[in-house]
């Protein structure tokens, strides 16, 4: 992987820049409001345009690797990501490196903050759920760690990509279900991220099979049980009851089928339900839900590999690793 020849600027570089000593530099930087207004003015300017990031740990190694990896989610309540968290750090830390969890929730700047964070800590690389900004980009290049972006494949990612595609997770949703003679489907997501671009993916390939609209019901991130009984509702009241509702977490799936279930429904014969990502609860719950499947084992072996590679000095092979899905048909729909 190309690195940027811009080396990562000191200390030093941002004193001179902002025209004031190294001292009052780290007196701003320890305590902002003990430095003069207009010199913590340009301190903070000199720190933004050179995109510097303190070394947390200066002076404290003996060697350029920390043997610590960052991995940013968003969140652990109903998270899509526990199968893939678990097995990198079982298996990083079987190698003798630490694992540094930050939840990020699901705005760009708290992402932007973890990842400073990290930096400032000299991690041997960072692991990162969420989408990245171009500013965050621009900050990655001063990173001499390996970035992964994982549940993503990004055209042209800061560092490397372990993920697939939601647009085709889409496209391939609506094919199966018209395939299964459904034709009056509601879909019930997110409206940022991923969840939107596995919304668009569904629109653009049911437009292909057919005329009649998809429902659409936007809940809060992440999809979760709590959100069945409102959107539950929200479906009867439709002139028409769709046939099947294609959610944007098992969790979620699993509320419906009960709020169906409260109501007299039979599940799929009167209201088939679709979920998304596997959780256990999808082959627990009775009828069992179909889903979406991601081998999140098999994303945290890919990375586990490049991170080994990298402290060994070994450039990965390829910028974007695709692990694919799949899509389980069970009893739901």
């Amino acid at each position: 992987m190309v690195r940027p020849s811009t080396r990562n600027p000191k200390l030093d570089d941002v004193a001179a820049r902002a025209g004031v000593s190294t001292a009052t530099v780290s007196r701003f930087l320890n305590n902002p409001d003990i430095v003069a207004a207009g010199t913590a003015v340009r301190i903070r300017a000199a720190i933004e345009e050179m995109q510097y990031v303190p070394n947390l740990l200066a002076g404290g190694l003996a060697s350029s690797r920390s043997k610590m990896v960052a991995v940013l989610i968003p969140h652990l309540v109903d998270s899509l990501f526990d199968r893939t968290i678990e097995t990198m750090v079982e298996e990083l830390n079987a190698g003798g490196t630490m694992v540094m969890l930050a939840l990020t929730g699901t705005a760009a700047g708290r992402t932007e903050a973890m990842i400073r964070a990290a930096m400032g800590r000299q991690v041997d690389a960072i692991v990162s759920t969420a989408p990245i900004s171009a500013e965050t980009t621009a900050l990655i290049q001063h990173f001499p760690g390996l970035f992964v972006q994982i549940w993503d494949l990004p055209a042209e990612p800061p560092g490397i990509a372990v993920g697939f595609s939601h647009v085709e997770i889409g496209h391939n949703l609506a094919r199966f279900i018209y395939e299964r003679g459904y034709r009056r489907p509601a879909l019930v997501s997110a409206e940022l991220g991923r969840a939107r671009l596995r919304r668009d993916g569904f629109v653009q390939g049911w437009e292909a099979h057919s005329d009649t609209p998809v429902k659409e019901i936007a809940v809060d991130s992440p999809s979760r049980f709590g959100h069945a009984r409102r959107v539950f509702a929200e479906l009867r009241r439709q002139p028409e009851r769709p046939d099947v509702v294609v959610c944007g977490s098992d969790s979620l799936a699993q509320g419906i089928i009960v709020e169906a279930n409260a109501a007299g429904l039979k599940v799929p014969d009167q209201l088939a339900v679709v979920g998304f990502g596997n959780a256990s609860v999808a082959s627990d719950m009775r009828p069992t839900i179909t889903t979406v499947e991601i081998d999140g084992a098999q994303i945290a072996r890919e990375v586990n590999a490049a991170v080994r590679s990298h402290v060994s000095g070994v450039a990965p092979k390829q910028r974007s690793v695709n692990v694919g899905f799949r899509i389980i048909a069970r009893e739901s729909a």
